[in-house]
Parts: structure tokens; sequence; C-alpha cells
């Protein structure tokens, strides 16, 4: 068998391995995406977070509702006068009721304040949503090239070996030199040490996307239909991100939480108005039974605060600062959003250029090989020629792969920074995490009289 035939064979015989350890069924990158969705610990550690921050709604209206609490107490008293012996015997029962009807609409800020944190909360969620996502592209697009490149080195590694003997061959009948020999071993070692850290690379890449996605790759299909939410130009991109992206939606709840602190702050130099009550029963005597009597109080406290130490005004200083800084921190936000789509973008543009490139480098390569090898056996060429033309495709061809891989994963970039890498547009066939439900039976529970579902 000629040589362009082994290599083929052999080729093929990597392609039937691959595609045997992989499986019969293709893993898409849909697939990768929504079993990445339901393992990923930091999703679900986000919507824990976002759960947790609904409970300071909760938290901030209680304090404009009634506190009602029960008391019992009891005594039991004895002593010894003039040789007697003296005992009785008290309980007392009772009801409270205290609640603050005004505090100058301190309450209400701060449950605008809380709203606010669970809004940024479920922003956070669908902000660890495109990382957790984005990551699992870039695991996935790693092990899908780095399986090329396996395979790409192995049939390098194979051209080499050929190359060897056939620099052996011609040595034996004279036609050859040792030089040609040393040098094509040497080729053969270099290709060696690069298939042994193609597939090192690739093991560590497994291991990456089996922890994001929960699963061992099988028989990777990289092929999508996600480009179709990219839009025609950047200046929509720029535009769609600007809108809605949740890093500039936390944003926006941000501003809106900092806002009512700011509010509440001031609201501390109004006064407050509470009422209190109380209802209750006393049984004394040497016997339990005997009640005393019933009675009950009823009353009201208006308070203006006059001094407070300078904690007061800190106070309002401390949230006009801060509210200042949201707005500071926004602006970032939308410069970075804006930054983040506009590379994307170049990244994408880039790709396609190097993809063309490399697609016409590994034609001119491929007749580059053949038209050297036929030159070296006519004798006008040597070993070092052939080896050096491989060489050459060889790199336009990583080249190749690699583009390929960096096209997707900017692609996927663009999305993220779009704010679209979510399962709701991707359209993954999974239960969408979020915390909004939770929150709006939170904003109407009233703590220990009624409970909400998770």
């Amino acid at each position: 068998m000629s040589f362009r035939g082994k290599l083929v064979a052999s080729v093929l015989a990597l392609a039937v391995s691959a595609f045997a350890v992989g499986g019969a069924q293709a893993q898409s990158i849909a697939q990768a995406l929504t079993a990445a969705y339901d393992h990923a610990p930091d999703l679900k550690a986000a919507l824990l977070n976002a759960k947790a921050s609904a409970e300071n709604i909760a938290l901030a209206e209680s304090a404009k509702r009634p506190t009602i609490g029960a008391s019992i107490s009891g005594n039991y008293n004895w002593s010894i006068i003039n040789d007697n012996f003296n005992d009785g015997t008290s309980l007392t029962t009772g009801l409270s009721y205290n609640q603050t009807i005004f505090d100058n609409y301190q309450t209400e800020a701060k449950i605008e304040a809380a709203r606010a944190g669970a809004d940024a909360a479920e922003y956070q969620i669908r902000s660890t949503e495109q990382t957790v996502l984005l990551e699992v592209i870039q695991a996935y697009m790693a092990v899908y090239s780095g399986r090329q490149l396996v395979a790409l080195r192995q049939e390098n590694r194979n051209f080499y070996s050929a190359q060897l003997q056939s620099s052996r061959d011609r040595l034996d009948v004279g036609e050859g030199t040792r030089i040609d020999v040393a040098q094509a071993e040497a080729r053969l070692a270099q290709g060696d040490a690069a298939y042994r850290a193609a597939v090192n690379s690739l093991e560590v890449s497994q291991a990456t996307f089996q922890r994001y996605v929960g699963v061992a790759p099988q028989n990777l299909d990289a092929s999508h239909n996600f480009a179709r939410l990219i839009p025609n130009s950047l200046p929509t991109a720029i535009a769609e991100a600007e809108v809605g992206h949740p890093a500039i939606m936390m944003a926006k709840a941000a501003i809106r939480a900092a806002q009512a602190t700011s509010d509440g702050a001031q609201a501390a130099f109004g006064p407050k108005a509470t009422i209190n009550g109380s209802v209750g029963t006393k049984a004394t005597g040497p016997t339990k039974g005997a009640t005393d009597g019933i009675s009950g109080t009823i009353g009201f406290q208006i308070t203006v605060p006059i001094y407070a130490g300078g904690s007061i005004g800190a106070s309002v200083r401390k949230a006009n600062i801060e509210q200042i800084k949201s707005e500071v921190d926004a602006m970032s936000a939308y410069d970075k959003i804006r930054e983040a789509v506009i590379s994307a973008w170049a990244g994408i543009q880039s790709a396609d250029a190097q993809i063309q490139a490399a697609n016409a480098a590994v034609s001119a390569g491929r007749t580059v090989v053949d038209g050297v090898i036929q030159e070296r056996d006519l004798g006008t060429r040597t070993t070092l020629d052939v080896l050096n033309a491989q060489a050459e495709l060889t790199s336009a061809r990583e080249t190749l792969i690699n583009a390929s891989s960096n096209k997707v994963i900017a692609t996927f970039s663009l999305l993220a920074a779009m704010g679209h890498l979510t399962a709701a547009d991707l359209g993954l066939n999974v239960e969408i995490k979020s915390a909004v439900r939770y929150t709006q039976a939170v904003d109407d529970v009233w703590a220990e009289l009624r409970s909400v579902s998770e």
C-alpha cells in the first residue's frame, strides 16, 4: 500500500475510533447547555441568595405591623412571723400590643430599598446564568477543538513516521543521506511531543467540561443556530445590551435602593408615633382559683429627635454619598457592557477573516506537500523540504481549527454581552430558575401567620 493510502486508512481509523468512543448520539451545544443549567451549583446558589434577599422585604414590612405578645408569671410567697407560718400564691396572665403608626415614612423607604435589593438579586441570577453558560461554551469548544487537534497531530505524527521510513529506505539504496534520516527523526520526535501535549490538554478540557455540565463529553457536534439571535449591526447590538443586560439592570436596581436608603435617612429627623396596650388577669390567695380581676391599659407615644450625637446627620451624608456612587457605578456598567459588545463583535469579524485565510492556506498547503513529495522523489527537493511543507500545512490546519472554535466562542460571547445568553433566549428545555414568585409571595406574607411555598 502506498504512503498516501496508509495515511488515509489511519485517518479513517481515528475517525471511527473517535465515533465509537463518543457514541452514536451526538451531544449538541444545546444539550450541553441544558444539562449545565440544571447542574450548575453557582446558579443554584444565586437562586437561594435571591430568595434570602426577598426576605428583607418581609423584615422591612414588619416594622409597620403590630407586635402581639402573651405572658404568664407566677409567685409563691412565704414568711414566718412570731412562729406563725404564712404563705400565698399569685398568677398573672396578660396580652400586649404594640404598633408604630407613623415614622415619617422611614419604613416605606426601607421597604422600597428591600424590593430594589430583591430585584438586584434576581438580575444576579441572570448574570450568573450567562457566566455559567458561557463557561460551558468555552469548555465545550475546548473539548471539540482539542479532539480535532489530537487527530490532526496523530495524522502529522504518522506522516513524519512514514517520511522517516522513506528516508531510511532511500539511504539503504544509496539515494538518501544520514542527514535526511536525522532530520526526519527530529521531526517525528517533535510531532510525538506535540501529540502528547494535545492529548494531555484534551484530558484537562474533558474534566473541565464534566465539572460544568455534570456528564462526560460524548460525540460533540459544534453546529448551532444561535447566531440568529445576533443583530445585523454593531449599533443595534449595543442598543439591545444597554436596554436589558443583567449588569445594567442590577445597576439601576442599586440606584433605586440607594435613593430609598437616602430617603429613609432623611426621614429619621421626623416624628414617630406608636400605640400600645395590654390586658391581663391576676389571681392571688392561699390556693389557686380566686380571681382578683381583669385590668388593661392603652396609650400612645410621640417622639421627635432633637439631638442624637450626630449619628442622624452622618447617616444622611453617607446615604447621599452612596447614592452618588451607585450612579457612578451604573455609568461604569454601561461602559463595560459597550466594551464587551464591541470586543465580541470584533472577535467574530476577526475569526471570520482567520477562517478564510486558513482555508486558503490549507488548500495551498495540501498542493505544496504533494508537489514537494513528487519533486523529492525526482531528486530536485530534499526530505527537509517535505518536512517543512508538512509543518506549514499542519500549522495552517491548526489555525483553522482554533479560528473556527474562536468564532463559536465569540458568537456566544456577543450574546452574553447583549444579555441574551439565557435559557429563555436560547429556548433551552429547562425550568427557568427565578425567585420572582417567591418574592411576590414574601411581599404579601404576614410572617408567622402565613407560609411561603418554595
